[in-house]
């Protein structure tokens, strides 16, 4: 080889080096999750490293242990480090607000996942299941587990549990139960002996399991010492599991006694197995890997400078603008389905269920 194509060679070479590095690096995405405590927000943070690193990124994944000031701050460092895009799901969907026109100021775009972060103008994208849908689900299949819809009139009893006050998307899981529940109630066909209705009466600070099973305590020994509990509307699966240790406690749960319709949410294990075993009634999956695939794509066509697909522009209002969004379709799951929904699409392996 003479000097001349050696020289050639090895230009190609160091231009093709070059190019494969860059293809491999295309900057640093923050990912902050609020919290580990719930199995369905490490799936959330777990499939969107694994999407994006597939489309060449680096990811800075953080979890905030459900603190509204460790968040912030991790955020803020996200921003300080340069990070490209950020994908938040916010504890408190009021509190990011300064933090978010400093990533602003700094040119970095912001996907709000799953949980709308409101009060702030420079919030670009929102990647989400259609939230309202979710409560209709949830309510429809109470519903259909009292018989309702096939004709019984009841009067059927009812207690009603809604999410955190300071998560958004609890207002529209409660809202869209009660477009379908309130008829019911109007009609007298279902009875909320504790008169206890809105989410400032019936929300459950931070998701907590044992705020719900304490509130479900003292339901029952106020108001159904002389009465059944036959449905209750709960909005996610952490919470129907306390609210079903509430109901043991009393007695629910057996052959004379056969536990309450108990809706749910997130198809997280502990819920699955409680329906395999009929305890819960139902929960609504959210497919996580696909949500992480719609993030990613917002993640990629916004550092490549194109627009995000988005199929809403009406729903989203944050309380400074209407969010473009892209709404996933979520899925009731109960015994009759469990399988082909949760085990056949691969979401979880069948010894994970038994």
């Amino acid at each position: 080889m003479n000097l001349k194509t050696l020289a050639a060679a090895v230009a190609v070479g160091l231009l093709t080096a070059g190019s494969g590095a860059y293809a491999q690096d295309k900057g640093t995405i923050g990912i902050a999750m609020p919290t580990k405590t719930s199995a369905r927000w490490i799936a959330d943070g777990d499939n969107m490293v694994k999407v994006l690193q597939s489309k060449g990124y680096k990811t800075d994944l953080q979890y905030a242990d459900d603190d509204i000031p460790n968040q912030l701050a991790q955020v803020e460092n996200m921003i300080t480090k340069g990070d490209k895009v950020l994908v938040i799901a916010a504890i408190d969907g009021t509190t990011l607000s300064n933090a978010l026109q400093k990533a602003a100021d700094a040119g970095i775009k912001v996907i709000s996942y799953d949980r709308l972060i409101v009060g702030s103008p420079n919030v670009d994208y929102y990647a989400t299941f259609d939230n309202f849908k979710v409560g209709v689900l949830q309510a429809n299949s109470i519903v259909h587990g009292l018989g309702l819809d096939a004709g019984k009139n009841g009067p059927f009893n009812i207690e009603l549990f809604g999410g955190s006050p300071d998560d958004t998307n609890a207002f529209y899981f409660y809202n869209g139960a009660m477009s379908v529940l309130q008829p019911y109630i109007d009609s007298g066909k279902l009875v909320v002996q504790s008169k206890q209705m809105g989410m400032d009466k019936v929300g459950t600070l931070r998701w907590k399991a044992e705020v719900a099973q304490s509130r479900m305590d003292n339901l029952l020994s106020a108001y159904y010492t002389q009465k059944r509990v036959d449905a209750v509307l709960s909005p996610y699966d952490g919470l129907s599991i306390g609210i079903i240790s509430a109901l043991k406690g009393v007695g629910y749960g057996t052959a004379g006694q056969p536990m309450p319709i108990i809706s749910g949410q997130d198809a997280e294990i502990p819920s699955v197995k409680s329906i395999i075993n009929h305890e819960q009634y139902s929960t609504i999956f959210k497919d996580t890997r696909d949500l992480a695939k719609v993030a990613a794509n917002m993640v990629d066509a916004v550092v490549s400078g194109s627009k995000p697909e988005i199929n809403d522009t009406k729903t989203y209002n944050n309380k400074v603008k209407i969010v473009p969004s892209f709404l996933l379709t979520p899925v009731t799951v109960d015994a009759t389905n469990w399988k082909p929904a949760l085990v056949d699409t691969g979401y979880y392996k069948l010894d994970q269920l038994q």
